[in-house]
């Protein structure tokens, strides 16, 4: 089921969390880093190998950019997708320079238009956490290279709360200003890789380091 998006809406409230000072330090004050997971330090997360060894990725919804600058410092040719045209700003006057493109556009609106095909895509807590999964993975899947892998990392389902979850961000008394994320088991993400002709599914949830916090979803398919 989707939901009912407002692009135009969605865009500025990206624009204003990219334009907070924490998120410009993290941008301009920081160096690389990949990590799948919402813990700094999380002894048995995995890393980049997921991806494989790509020569090109995609990241949807690239935030930062940090995980591509990664990425590019690796060898791989680094394209990030970022509704924001304020992050895309910041990000492509850091990361630029070392090789990463990045793209100011619709994560959706991107793959149908685009003739770029890729070894690898992905989202770290990004575009497949706001995108419904049944539109997005079959055109992720049509923009990679045969053997290339699709990840994903976020938080997982809260119990018994499947689909789209909207969500009023900066607080309840003001503008009306909100989003939607889509949560479901990890059967449910899995049926969604398989039924985007994706094989060799697996959607686990990793245990937080600290037990009894939360934990991260993480969903891995490939293209034959």
């Amino acid at each position: 089921m989707s939901a009912p998006h407002n692009y135009d809406h969605e865009r500025r409230l990206w624009d204003i969390y990219a334009g907070s000072q924490s998120v410009r330090g993290e941008v301009f004050d920081s160096e690389p880093v990949f990590r799948w997971t919402q813990y700094r330090d999380h002894p048995t997360a995995p890393g980049p190998e997921l991806l494989g060894d790509p020569e090109s990725v995609l990241e949807l919804g690239c935030g930062t950019g940090r995980a591509l600058a990664c990425l590019a410092e690796r060898g791989a040719k680094a394209t990030g997708v970022d509704l924001s045209p304020v992050m895309v700003e910041h990000t492509t006057e850091r990361w630029g320079p070392r090789g990463v493109r990045f793209v100011c556009a619709e994560v959706l609106d991107y793959l149908e238009r685009t003739s770029e095909t890729y070894d690898a895509i992905y989202s770290i807590f990004g575009a497949v956490w706001f995108c419904d999964p049944e539109r997005l993975f079959p055109l992720a899947a049509a923009r990679l290279n045969p053997g290339g892998v699709i990840v994903f990392s976020q938080p997982p389902a809260v119990p018994g709360a499947y689909g789209p979850q909207g969500m009023y961000k900066g607080g309840f008394a003001g503008p009306a200003m909100y989003t939607y994320r889509y949560s479901y088991a990890p059967e449910a993400w899995a049926r969604f890789l398989s039924e985007a002709d994706l094989t060799d599914t697996s959607v686990t949830v990793l245990d937080a380091p600290t037990e009894g916090h939360i934990g991260t979803l993480i969903g891995r398919a490939v293209r034959l």
